[in-house]
């Protein structure tokens, strides 16, 4: 049995301090395999529970929890012969965003996401998953490439937002990223973009205009964080709790709104408990949703994907 790496979450207490005492036990050998069974079922009851208690702010912080598998993982386990494309042919390249080529069972695609660090150095390195516009202008080329030998795209998204420093300001972060959004609305290769973790804002737009949104159970996906947005309307962010749910920025949420297409069932506990079962599932669905868009052609992409977008805005006038 694997716990991931700590810190561990207050709601998921319980269930590593009874995961740590079954592998204590388990070191021991003085244990019956009909006592571990038992465990293992009342571990995992305990973690349908609180599953089933879970609020929209407990889903943003298991989004954020620095165990679950990020996009190089997901990339590495995924998919075959990947290799790695750097640099925007403007300005250089950036770790923050990685592109590159890969093979998906016996599809070839492009592969692209935010990439954030496991310890203090590759966060750095990383720029915490927040990308520059030379990021974006690398993401684009890519893409461009992908049309051009009628690649499918899969994006990953997992960033706090695109990074909002004075060089990236300077070299043009707006433009980059509205660039990505006009080019990927009509890009004639079928996209899907996958929400693995924390999709905030323009940093997640800026690779996320795609015929198919997936989403994974616990990731969260909105135009701004929770702290933000409450730093913004009361000046602090004590009220982040509260606007997790108001701002409807989870799985559940986006699917009613049918903003996602779908939504991909991550093991009891989340994805960071059971990676490898995380990686089969998604990459099963992967495979079925590049099966459904490979006959469709390239005009009916891009007039279907329009459609998409123009279809989720709702309003009412007064």
């Amino acid at each position: 049995m694997s716990i991931p790496k700590g810190p561990h979450l207050e709601f998921e207490q319980p269930v590593v301090e009874l995961a740590v005492k079954i592998e204590d036990l388990l070191k021991t050998g003085e244990i019956t395999n009909k006592d571990v069974e038992d465990l293992i079922a009342k571990k995992e009851a305990l973690q349908r529970k609180i599953a089933g208690k879970m609020t929209s702010w407990n889903r943003v912080e298991l989004a954020r929890r620095p165990s679950r598998p990020y996009t190089l993982d997901y990339i590495q386990r995924l998919c075959t012969d990947f290799v790695e494309l750097r640099g925007d042919r403007c300005f250089g390249d950036d770790p923050a965003l990685v592109t590159g080529l890969a093979r998906l069972g016996d599809v070839s695609v492009v592969v692209m996401g935010q990439q954030k660090g496991r310890d203090t150095k590759e966060s750095i390195r990383r720029n915490f998953g927040m990308a520059h516009p030379e990021g974006y202008r690398k993401a684009l080329r890519c893409m461009k490439m992908a049309e051009k030998f009628n690649l499918p795209i899969i994006a990953f998204i997992d960033t706090p937002g695109a990074f909002p420093g004075i060089g990236a300001e300077e070299r043009g972060q707006a433009e980059a990223i509205a660039r990505n959004l006009m080019e990927m609305a009509v890009l004639k290769t079928p996209i899907i973009a996958v929400v693995i973790g924390e999709g905030a804002s323009g940093g997640a737009l800026g690779i996320g205009v795609a015929d198919r949104i997936l989403m994974l159970e616990n990731a969260w996906f909105g135009v701004i964080s929770p702290e933000s947005c409450s730093a913004i309307l009361w000046g602090d962010s004590s009220k982040k709790q509260d606007l997790s749910g108001t701002m409807k920025i989870t799985a559940t949420d986006l699917k009613e709104l049918k903003i996602v297409d779908r939504i991909v069932k991550e093991p009891l506990g989340g994805a960071h408990w059971d990676p490898d079962s995380m990686y089969d599932m998604l990459k099963s669905v992967l495979v079925e949703e590049l099966e459904a868009l490979r006959g469709v052609t390239s005009e009916e992409l891009v007039e279907k994907r329009m459609a998409k977008y123009a279809g989720m805005a709702r309003f009412s006038e007064k």
